[in-house]
Protein backbone atom coordinates (compact mmCIF):
# COMPACT_ATOMS: atom_id res chain seq x y z
CA UNK A 1 0.00 0.00 0.00
CA UNK A 2 1.43 3.35 -1.04
CA UNK A 3 2.01 6.09 1.50
CA UNK A 4 1.06 9.34 -0.21
CA UNK A 5 2.13 12.90 0.51
CA UNK A 6 -0.40 15.55 1.52
CA UNK A 7 -0.25 16.92 -2.03
CA UNK A 8 -0.88 13.50 -3.56
CA UNK A 9 -3.85 12.95 -1.23
CA UNK A 10 -5.49 16.11 -2.56
CA UNK A 11 -4.72 14.99 -6.11
CA UNK A 12 -6.31 11.59 -5.41
CA UNK A 13 -9.52 13.27 -4.26
CA UNK A 14 -9.58 15.55 -7.30
CA UNK A 15 -8.89 12.68 -9.72
CA UNK A 16 -11.69 10.61 -8.17
CA UNK A 17 -14.16 13.49 -8.37
CA UNK A 18 -13.32 14.07 -12.03
CA UNK A 19 -12.96 10.51 -13.30
CA UNK A 20 -15.41 8.37 -11.31
CA UNK A 21 -17.17 10.82 -11.65
CA UNK A 22 -18.60 11.83 -8.28
CA UNK A 23 -19.32 15.19 -6.69
CA UNK A 24 -17.17 16.31 -3.78
CA UNK A 25 -20.29 16.28 -1.60
CA UNK A 26 -21.09 12.67 -2.51
CA UNK A 27 -17.47 11.64 -1.94
CA UNK A 28 -17.67 13.23 1.50
CA UNK A 29 -20.91 11.32 2.18
CA UNK A 30 -19.21 8.08 1.17
CA UNK A 31 -16.24 8.71 3.44
CA UNK A 32 -18.52 9.56 6.36
CA UNK A 33 -20.58 6.39 5.88
CA UNK A 34 -17.42 4.24 6.00
CA UNK A 35 -16.18 6.06 9.11
CA UNK A 36 -19.51 5.66 10.89
CA UNK A 37 -19.69 1.96 10.01
CA UNK A 38 -16.20 1.41 11.42
CA UNK A 39 -17.06 3.22 14.64
CA UNK A 40 -20.29 1.30 15.17
CA UNK A 41 -18.49 -2.02 14.73
CA UNK A 42 -15.41 -1.21 16.80
CA UNK A 43 -16.66 1.18 19.47
CA UNK A 44 -19.95 -0.69 19.94
CA UNK A 45 -22.03 2.23 21.22
CA UNK A 46 -25.52 1.93 22.65
CA UNK A 47 -28.48 4.22 22.02
CA UNK A 48 -27.71 6.50 24.99
CA UNK A 49 -24.12 6.81 23.90
CA UNK A 50 -23.01 10.20 22.58
CA UNK A 51 -20.28 11.31 20.20
CA UNK A 52 -18.82 14.79 20.64
CA UNK A 53 -17.52 16.29 17.40
CA UNK A 54 -14.90 19.04 17.17
CA UNK A 55 -15.07 20.25 13.58
CA UNK A 56 -12.85 22.67 11.74
CA UNK A 57 -14.10 24.77 8.83
CA UNK A 58 -12.49 22.77 6.01
CA UNK A 59 -13.29 19.44 4.40
CA UNK A 60 -12.01 17.46 7.38
CA UNK A 61 -14.64 19.22 9.46
CA UNK A 62 -17.15 18.63 6.66
CA UNK A 63 -16.55 14.87 6.92
CA UNK A 64 -17.32 15.03 10.62
CA UNK A 65 -20.52 17.05 10.07
CA UNK A 66 -21.81 14.30 7.79
CA UNK A 67 -20.85 11.72 10.42
CA UNK A 68 -22.78 13.62 13.09
CA UNK A 69 -25.84 13.74 10.85
CA UNK A 70 -25.60 10.01 10.07
CA UNK A 71 -25.23 9.12 13.74
CA UNK A 72 -28.28 11.18 14.64
CA UNK A 73 -30.26 9.50 11.85
CA UNK A 74 -29.26 6.14 13.36
CA UNK A 75 -30.53 7.27 16.78
CA UNK A 76 -27.16 7.87 18.41
CA UNK A 77 -26.33 11.05 20.31
CA UNK A 78 -24.22 13.62 18.51
CA UNK A 79 -23.00 16.94 19.88
CA UNK A 80 -21.18 19.29 17.50
CA UNK A 81 -18.66 22.03 18.29
CA UNK A 82 -17.44 24.19 15.41
CA UNK A 83 -13.88 25.42 15.96
CA UNK A 84 -14.22 28.61 13.94
CA UNK A 85 -10.63 29.56 13.18
CA UNK A 86 -11.91 31.87 10.41
CA UNK A 87 -15.05 32.65 8.43
CA UNK A 88 -13.52 31.15 5.29
CA UNK A 89 -15.61 27.96 5.22
CA UNK A 90 -15.02 25.40 2.51
CA UNK A 91 -18.12 24.96 0.26
CA UNK A 92 -18.51 21.33 1.37
CA UNK A 93 -18.31 22.31 5.04
CA UNK A 94 -20.88 25.05 4.59
CA UNK A 95 -23.23 22.68 2.76
CA UNK A 96 -23.10 20.08 5.51
CA UNK A 97 -23.34 22.66 8.27
CA UNK A 98 -26.74 23.70 6.91
CA UNK A 99 -27.86 20.08 6.69
CA UNK A 100 -27.48 19.61 10.47
CA UNK A 101 -30.89 21.28 10.70
CA UNK A 102 -32.42 18.17 9.10
CA UNK A 103 -31.62 16.13 12.22
CA UNK A 104 -32.13 18.91 14.78
CA UNK A 105 -28.47 19.34 15.69
CA UNK A 106 -27.60 22.86 16.80
CA UNK A 107 -23.83 23.31 16.63
CA UNK A 108 -21.95 25.32 19.25
CA UNK A 109 -19.32 27.69 17.88
CA UNK A 110 -15.96 27.98 19.61
CA UNK A 111 -14.15 31.23 18.92
CA UNK A 112 -11.49 33.52 20.30
CA UNK A 113 -14.13 34.88 22.69
CA UNK A 114 -15.59 31.49 23.65
CA UNK A 115 -13.42 28.41 24.14
CA UNK A 116 -15.59 26.68 26.73
CA UNK A 117 -17.07 23.26 26.06
CA UNK A 118 -18.65 20.50 28.10
CA UNK A 119 -18.17 16.79 27.61
CA UNK A 120 -20.75 14.25 28.74
CA UNK A 121 -19.33 11.48 30.91
CA UNK A 122 -20.21 8.76 28.41
CA UNK A 123 -18.80 10.16 25.18
CA UNK A 124 -16.16 9.61 22.54
CA UNK A 125 -14.48 12.69 21.12
CA UNK A 126 -14.25 12.90 17.33
CA UNK A 127 -11.40 15.18 16.29
CA UNK A 128 -11.82 16.80 12.86
CA UNK A 129 -10.42 20.30 13.42
CA UNK A 130 -7.64 20.11 10.82
CA UNK A 131 -6.81 17.60 8.10
CA UNK A 132 -3.79 16.99 5.89
CA UNK A 133 -3.93 20.49 4.43
CA UNK A 134 -2.44 22.03 7.57
CA UNK A 135 0.91 23.69 6.82
CA UNK A 136 1.79 25.72 9.92
CA UNK A 137 1.76 25.07 13.68
CA UNK A 138 -1.52 25.59 15.49
CA UNK A 139 -1.59 28.70 17.68
CA UNK A 140 -4.05 30.98 19.45
CA UNK A 141 -7.40 29.86 20.78
CA UNK A 142 -7.41 26.69 18.65
CA UNK A 143 -4.23 25.55 20.39
CA UNK A 144 -5.96 26.17 23.73
CA UNK A 145 -8.90 24.02 22.64
CA UNK A 146 -6.58 21.20 21.57
CA UNK A 147 -4.83 21.31 24.95
CA UNK A 148 -8.19 21.15 26.73
CA UNK A 149 -9.25 18.17 24.64
CA UNK A 150 -5.96 16.39 25.41
CA UNK A 151 -6.49 17.00 29.11
CA UNK A 152 -9.76 15.02 29.13
CA UNK A 153 -9.91 11.32 29.95
CA UNK A 154 -12.28 10.41 27.14
CA UNK A 155 -11.31 8.36 24.12
CA UNK A 156 -10.26 10.59 21.22
CA UNK A 157 -10.64 9.43 17.62
CA UNK A 158 -9.04 11.57 14.93
CA UNK A 159 -10.46 11.64 11.42
CA UNK A 160 -7.75 11.12 8.78
CA UNK A 161 -4.96 12.66 10.90
CA UNK A 162 -4.70 14.12 14.41
CA UNK A 163 -5.37 17.84 14.27
CA UNK A 164 -2.12 19.79 14.35
CA UNK A 165 0.02 16.97 12.94
CA UNK A 166 1.46 17.36 9.44
CA UNK A 167 1.10 14.40 7.08
CA UNK A 168 4.74 14.48 5.97
CA UNK A 169 7.47 16.22 8.01
CA UNK A 170 6.93 17.59 11.53
CA UNK A 171 10.42 18.83 12.34
CA UNK A 172 9.15 22.43 12.29
CA UNK A 173 5.94 21.67 14.17
CA UNK A 174 4.96 22.38 17.80
CA UNK A 175 4.05 19.22 19.67
CA UNK A 176 2.14 20.95 22.45
CA UNK A 177 -0.69 21.91 20.03
CA UNK A 178 -1.37 18.50 18.46
CA UNK A 179 -4.30 16.25 19.36
CA UNK A 180 -3.29 13.11 21.23
CA UNK A 181 -5.63 10.57 19.71
CA UNK A 182 -6.42 7.13 21.04
CA UNK A 183 -7.06 6.02 17.46
CA UNK A 184 -6.71 7.62 14.05
CA UNK A 185 -8.96 6.65 11.15
CA UNK A 186 -6.88 7.38 8.07
CA UNK A 187 -8.81 7.79 4.82
CA UNK A 188 -7.70 5.40 2.06
CA UNK A 189 -3.92 5.47 2.71
CA UNK A 190 -1.70 5.92 5.78
CA UNK A 191 0.42 9.04 6.26
CA UNK A 192 4.19 8.99 6.61
CA UNK A 193 3.96 10.81 9.95
CA UNK A 194 2.25 7.74 11.44
CA UNK A 195 5.45 5.70 11.22
CA UNK A 196 7.74 7.90 13.30
CA UNK A 197 7.89 6.56 16.88
CA UNK A 198 7.86 10.08 18.34
CA UNK A 199 4.41 10.65 16.78
CA UNK A 200 2.75 7.64 18.40
CA UNK A 201 1.65 9.87 21.30
CA UNK A 202 -0.52 11.75 18.77
CA UNK A 203 -1.60 9.02 16.36
CA UNK A 204 -2.32 6.18 18.79
CA UNK A 205 -3.38 3.11 16.85
CA UNK A 206 -4.26 3.87 13.25
CA UNK A 207 -6.71 2.11 10.95
CA UNK A 208 -7.12 2.50 7.21
CA UNK A 209 -10.65 3.33 6.05
CA UNK A 210 -11.26 2.50 2.39
CA UNK A 211 -13.32 5.30 0.81
CA UNK A 212 -12.81 3.91 -2.71
CA UNK A 213 -10.66 6.60 -4.25
CA UNK A 214 -10.05 5.98 -7.94
CA UNK A 215 -7.95 2.80 -8.39
CA UNK A 216 -6.24 4.12 -11.52
CA UNK A 217 -4.78 7.05 -9.63
CA UNK A 218 -3.67 4.85 -6.73
CA UNK A 219 -2.03 2.41 -9.13
CA UNK A 220 -0.17 5.00 -11.19
CA UNK A 221 0.85 7.61 -8.62
CA UNK A 222 4.58 7.31 -7.79
CA UNK A 223 5.59 6.69 -4.19
CA UNK A 224 8.78 6.24 -2.18
CA UNK A 225 7.15 4.87 0.95
CA UNK A 226 4.94 1.81 1.34
CA UNK A 227 2.92 0.06 4.06
CA UNK A 228 3.14 -3.72 3.73
CA UNK A 229 -0.14 -5.55 4.37
CA UNK A 230 -1.41 -9.07 3.82
CA UNK A 231 -3.09 -7.96 0.60
CA UNK A 232 0.34 -7.50 -1.00
CA UNK A 233 2.28 -10.17 0.90
CA UNK A 234 0.07 -13.13 -0.01
CA UNK A 235 1.11 -12.90 -3.65
CA UNK A 236 4.83 -13.03 -2.82
CA UNK A 237 4.80 -16.57 -1.40
CA UNK A 238 5.99 -19.24 -3.84
CA UNK A 239 3.82 -22.29 -4.42
CA UNK A 240 5.49 -25.69 -4.12
CA UNK A 241 5.23 -28.14 -6.99
CA UNK A 242 4.40 -31.83 -6.73
CA UNK A 243 7.87 -33.11 -7.66
CA UNK A 244 9.90 -30.66 -5.59
CA UNK A 245 12.58 -32.07 -3.24
CA UNK A 246 14.80 -30.67 -0.50
CA UNK A 247 17.37 -29.51 -3.03
CA UNK A 248 14.69 -27.36 -4.64
CA UNK A 249 14.42 -25.18 -1.56
CA UNK A 250 18.03 -24.22 -1.09
CA UNK A 251 20.83 -24.74 1.40
CA UNK A 252 21.30 -22.09 4.07
CA UNK A 253 24.43 -21.54 6.12
CA UNK A 254 24.12 -19.85 9.51
CA UNK A 255 27.32 -18.68 11.19
CA UNK A 256 26.29 -18.38 14.81
CA UNK A 257 26.95 -19.11 18.45
CA UNK A 258 29.77 -18.86 20.98
CA UNK A 259 30.30 -19.92 24.59
CA UNK A 260 27.25 -18.83 26.59
CA UNK A 261 25.33 -17.75 23.47
CA UNK A 262 24.35 -21.02 21.82
CA UNK A 263 20.69 -20.21 22.40
CA UNK A 264 20.93 -17.59 19.65
CA UNK A 265 22.21 -20.27 17.27
CA UNK A 266 19.35 -22.60 18.20
CA UNK A 267 16.73 -19.91 17.59
CA UNK A 268 18.19 -18.87 14.23
CA UNK A 269 18.53 -22.47 13.05
CA UNK A 270 15.01 -23.45 14.13
CA UNK A 271 13.40 -20.48 12.45
CA UNK A 272 15.40 -21.04 9.26
CA UNK A 273 14.09 -24.59 9.01
CA UNK A 274 10.53 -23.59 9.93
CA UNK A 275 10.54 -21.07 7.09
CA UNK A 276 10.88 -23.88 4.59
CA UNK A 277 14.56 -24.17 3.72
CA UNK A 278 15.46 -27.50 2.17
CA UNK A 279 18.78 -27.81 3.99
CA UNK A 280 20.31 -25.79 6.80
CA UNK A 281 23.87 -26.00 8.04
CA UNK A 282 25.17 -24.17 11.11
CA UNK A 283 28.81 -23.18 11.49
CA UNK A 284 29.32 -23.17 15.26
CA UNK A 285 32.12 -23.49 17.81
CA UNK A 286 32.86 -26.99 19.01
CA UNK A 287 31.36 -26.26 22.44
CA UNK A 288 27.91 -25.91 20.87
CA UNK A 289 27.86 -29.07 18.76
CA UNK A 290 25.83 -31.23 21.14
CA UNK A 291 23.56 -28.32 22.04
CA UNK A 292 22.51 -27.64 18.47
CA UNK A 293 22.25 -31.26 17.30
CA UNK A 294 19.98 -32.10 20.22
CA UNK A 295 17.88 -28.91 20.01
CA UNK A 296 17.50 -28.89 16.22
CA UNK A 297 18.19 -32.39 14.83
CA UNK A 298 17.15 -31.31 11.32
CA UNK A 299 20.12 -28.94 11.09
CA UNK A 300 23.57 -30.11 10.00
CA UNK A 301 26.55 -28.74 11.92
CA UNK A 302 30.12 -27.79 11.13
CA UNK A 303 32.22 -27.36 14.27
CA UNK A 304 35.18 -24.98 14.16
CA UNK A 305 38.64 -25.89 15.45
CA UNK A 306 38.37 -23.51 18.39
CA UNK A 307 36.19 -24.62 21.28
CA UNK A 308 34.42 -21.43 22.32
CA UNK A 309 33.96 -19.26 19.24
CA UNK A 310 33.87 -19.30 15.44
CA UNK A 311 37.36 -18.84 14.00
CA UNK A 312 37.21 -20.05 10.39
CA UNK A 313 35.07 -20.33 7.28
CA UNK A 314 34.09 -23.54 5.49
CA UNK A 315 33.88 -23.92 1.72
CA UNK A 316 31.06 -21.54 0.80
CA UNK A 317 30.16 -23.02 -2.58
CA UNK A 318 27.40 -25.43 -1.40
CA UNK A 319 25.29 -22.67 0.14
CA UNK A 320 22.57 -20.62 -1.53
CA UNK A 321 22.32 -18.11 1.33
CA UNK A 322 24.45 -17.15 4.33
CA UNK A 323 23.42 -15.47 7.57
CA UNK A 324 25.90 -14.38 10.21
CA UNK A 325 25.74 -12.82 13.64
CA UNK A 326 23.46 -14.47 16.21
CA UNK A 327 25.54 -15.05 19.31
CA UNK A 328 28.97 -15.07 17.60
CA UNK A 329 30.61 -12.68 20.04
CA UNK A 330 33.42 -10.25 19.29
CA UNK A 331 36.62 -12.29 19.38
CA UNK A 332 39.41 -11.11 17.08
CA UNK A 333 39.37 -14.32 15.05
CA UNK A 334 35.58 -14.08 14.74
CA UNK A 335 35.99 -10.57 13.38
CA UNK A 336 38.39 -11.98 10.78
CA UNK A 337 35.75 -14.56 9.83
CA UNK A 338 33.30 -11.77 9.00
CA UNK A 339 35.97 -9.92 7.03
CA UNK A 340 36.81 -13.05 5.00
CA UNK A 341 33.11 -13.74 4.44
CA UNK A 342 32.56 -10.24 3.06
CA UNK A 343 35.57 -10.63 0.79
CA UNK A 344 34.69 -14.11 -0.48
CA UNK A 345 30.93 -14.29 -0.67
CA UNK A 346 29.55 -14.00 -4.17
CA UNK A 347 25.97 -13.69 -2.92
CA UNK A 348 24.14 -11.24 -0.61
CA UNK A 349 24.58 -11.85 3.11
CA UNK A 350 22.20 -11.51 6.05
CA UNK A 351 24.07 -9.68 8.82
CA UNK A 352 22.72 -9.31 12.35
CA UNK A 353 23.56 -8.95 16.03
CA UNK A 354 27.26 -9.36 16.92
CA UNK A 355 28.22 -9.22 13.23
CA UNK A 356 26.66 -5.74 13.09
CA UNK A 357 28.64 -4.69 16.15
CA UNK A 358 31.84 -5.92 14.46
CA UNK A 359 30.91 -3.90 11.36
CA UNK A 360 30.34 -0.80 13.49
CA UNK A 361 33.94 -1.09 14.71
CA UNK A 362 35.20 -1.61 11.15
CA UNK A 363 33.05 0.74 9.07
CA UNK A 364 35.35 0.61 6.05
CA UNK A 365 34.14 -2.96 5.52
CA UNK A 366 30.69 -1.63 4.61
CA UNK A 367 32.01 -0.56 1.23
CA UNK A 368 32.90 -4.17 0.41
CA UNK A 369 29.61 -5.81 1.34
CA UNK A 370 28.16 -7.94 -1.48
CA UNK A 371 25.48 -5.86 -3.24
CA UNK A 372 21.92 -6.41 -1.92
CA UNK A 373 23.10 -7.78 1.42
CA UNK A 374 20.58 -7.41 4.26
CA UNK A 375 21.46 -5.74 7.56
CA UNK A 376 18.96 -6.17 10.41
CA UNK A 377 19.89 -3.76 13.23
CA UNK A 378 17.80 -2.73 16.19
CA UNK A 379 17.99 1.02 16.96
CA UNK A 380 21.08 0.80 19.19
CA UNK A 381 22.97 -1.32 16.66
CA UNK A 382 21.95 1.13 13.96
CA UNK A 383 23.25 4.03 16.05
CA UNK A 384 26.62 2.30 16.31
CA UNK A 385 26.71 2.06 12.53
CA UNK A 386 25.66 5.62 11.60
CA UNK A 387 25.91 7.78 14.73
CA UNK A 388 23.27 9.66 16.69
CA UNK A 389 20.21 11.46 15.31
CA UNK A 390 18.08 14.33 16.59
CA UNK A 391 14.64 12.95 15.68
CA UNK A 392 12.98 10.01 13.98
CA UNK A 393 12.81 11.73 10.61
CA UNK A 394 16.57 12.19 10.67
CA UNK A 395 16.95 8.54 11.62
CA UNK A 396 14.94 7.50 8.57
CA UNK A 397 17.11 9.72 6.38
CA UNK A 398 20.27 8.06 7.77
CA UNK A 399 18.75 4.63 7.13
CA UNK A 400 17.95 5.48 3.51
CA UNK A 401 21.40 6.97 2.97
CA UNK A 402 23.12 3.85 4.33
CA UNK A 403 21.06 1.61 2.04
CA UNK A 404 21.66 3.73 -1.05
CA UNK A 405 25.34 4.40 -0.44
CA UNK A 406 26.26 0.72 -0.08
CA UNK A 407 23.44 -0.75 -2.22
CA UNK A 408 22.13 -2.88 0.61
CA UNK A 409 18.85 -3.46 2.44
CA UNK A 410 18.67 -2.00 5.95
CA UNK A 411 15.98 -3.56 8.13
CA UNK A 412 15.57 -1.27 11.15
CA UNK A 413 13.70 -3.34 13.70
CA UNK A 414 10.93 -2.01 15.94
CA UNK A 415 7.24 -1.15 15.71
CA UNK A 416 6.38 -0.98 11.98
CA UNK A 417 9.90 -2.24 11.15
CA UNK A 418 11.25 -0.17 8.26
CA UNK A 419 13.06 -1.75 5.31
CA UNK A 420 15.18 0.74 3.36
CA UNK A 421 16.09 -0.41 -0.15
CA UNK A 422 19.05 0.42 -2.39
CA UNK A 423 16.76 2.43 -4.71
CA UNK A 424 15.67 4.75 -1.89
CA UNK A 425 12.25 3.20 -1.31
CA UNK A 426 11.12 2.28 2.21
CA UNK A 427 8.63 -0.39 3.27
CA UNK A 428 6.99 -0.18 6.70
CA UNK A 429 5.65 -3.41 8.17
CA UNK A 430 2.11 -3.87 9.49
CA UNK A 431 2.57 -6.91 11.74
CA UNK A 432 4.15 -7.40 15.16
CA UNK A 433 3.48 -6.33 18.75
CA UNK A 434 5.33 -5.14 21.88
CA UNK A 435 5.59 -8.70 23.20
CA UNK A 436 8.21 -9.34 20.54
CA UNK A 437 10.60 -6.92 22.25
CA UNK A 438 12.34 -9.86 23.89
CA UNK A 439 15.72 -11.59 23.80
CA UNK A 440 16.19 -13.78 20.75
CA UNK A 441 13.48 -12.21 18.61
CA UNK A 442 16.10 -10.77 16.26
CA UNK A 443 17.84 -14.15 15.96
CA UNK A 444 14.53 -15.61 14.79
CA UNK A 445 14.24 -12.90 12.14
CA UNK A 446 17.77 -13.65 10.91
CA UNK A 447 16.85 -17.31 10.48
CA UNK A 448 13.63 -16.45 8.66
CA UNK A 449 15.23 -14.04 6.19
CA UNK A 450 18.19 -16.37 5.56
CA UNK A 451 15.76 -19.23 4.96
CA UNK A 452 13.77 -17.25 2.42
CA UNK A 453 16.93 -16.08 0.67
CA UNK A 454 18.14 -19.69 0.44
CA UNK A 455 14.87 -20.68 -1.26
CA UNK A 456 15.47 -18.27 -4.11
CA UNK A 457 13.53 -15.22 -2.99
CA UNK A 458 15.21 -12.00 -4.03
CA UNK A 459 16.86 -10.03 -1.21
CA UNK A 460 14.10 -7.43 -1.45
CA UNK A 461 11.30 -9.98 -1.16
CA UNK A 462 13.18 -11.99 1.49
CA UNK A 463 13.49 -8.86 3.65
CA UNK A 464 9.91 -7.64 3.19
CA UNK A 465 8.28 -11.06 3.44
CA UNK A 466 10.57 -12.14 6.27
CA UNK A 467 9.74 -9.12 8.42
CA UNK A 468 6.01 -9.56 7.77
CA UNK A 469 6.14 -13.30 8.55
CA UNK A 470 8.13 -12.65 11.74
CA UNK A 471 5.52 -10.15 12.95
CA UNK A 472 2.61 -12.36 11.87
CA UNK A 473 3.98 -15.26 13.93
CA UNK A 474 4.42 -12.92 16.89
CA UNK A 475 0.82 -11.75 16.56
CA UNK A 476 -0.41 -15.34 16.50
CA UNK A 477 1.61 -16.05 19.63
CA UNK A 478 0.08 -13.01 21.35
CA UNK A 479 -3.44 -14.29 20.59
CA UNK A 480 -2.63 -17.53 22.40
CA UNK A 481 -0.54 -16.44 25.39
CA UNK A 482 -0.55 -12.63 25.55
CA UNK A 483 2.23 -10.07 25.21
CA UNK A 484 3.90 -10.18 28.61
CA UNK A 485 5.05 -13.82 28.55
CA UNK A 486 5.77 -14.01 24.82
CA UNK A 487 9.31 -15.13 23.99
CA UNK A 488 11.34 -15.90 20.88
CA UNK A 489 10.51 -19.61 20.88
CA UNK A 490 6.80 -18.72 20.80
CA UNK A 491 7.41 -16.79 17.59
CA UNK A 492 9.04 -19.84 15.99
CA UNK A 493 6.20 -22.10 17.10
CA UNK A 494 3.73 -19.91 15.22
CA UNK A 495 5.58 -19.46 11.92
CA UNK A 496 3.48 -22.25 10.48
CA UNK A 497 0.29 -20.20 11.01
CA UNK A 498 1.26 -17.84 8.20
CA UNK A 499 1.84 -20.63 5.71
CA UNK A 500 -1.36 -22.36 6.82
CA UNK A 501 -3.29 -19.21 6.00
CA UNK A 502 -1.60 -18.94 2.61
CA UNK A 503 -2.31 -22.62 1.87
CA UNK A 504 -5.94 -22.26 2.92
CA UNK A 505 -6.45 -19.28 0.69
CA UNK A 506 -4.69 -20.98 -2.20
CA UNK A 507 -6.90 -24.08 -1.79
CA UNK A 508 -10.05 -21.96 -1.80
CA UNK A 509 -9.12 -20.45 -5.14
CA UNK A 510 -8.13 -23.67 -6.94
Amino acid sequence: MKILTAKQIREADAYTIKNEPISSIKLMDRAADELVNWLIVHIKPHIRFEYTFFCGIGNNGGDALVMARVFKERKFGAKVYIVESSKNYSPEFEHNLKRLEEVNITPIFLTEENTNFELPENTVIIDAIFGTGLSKPVTGFVAKIIKKINATEQEIISIDIPSGLYADSNTQNKSEAIIKATQTLSLQQPKLAFFYPENHQFVGNFNIIDIRLHPTFLKEVPANYFYTTYAEIRYLVKKRTKFAHKGTFGHALLICGSKGKMGAAVLAAKSCMKTGTGLTTALIPEIGLNVLQIAVPEVMCIATTTKDYVNELPNLSPFSAIGIGPGIGNEKQTQNVLKLLIQNSKSPLVIDADALNILSENKTWLAFLPPNSILTPHPKEFERLVGKWNNDEERLTLQKELAQKHQIYVVLKGANTAIACPDGKVFFNSTGNPGMATAGSGDVLTGIITGLLAQGYTPKIAAILGVYLHGFAGDEARKKIGEVVLNASDIIENIHCFFQQIDKQYTQHT
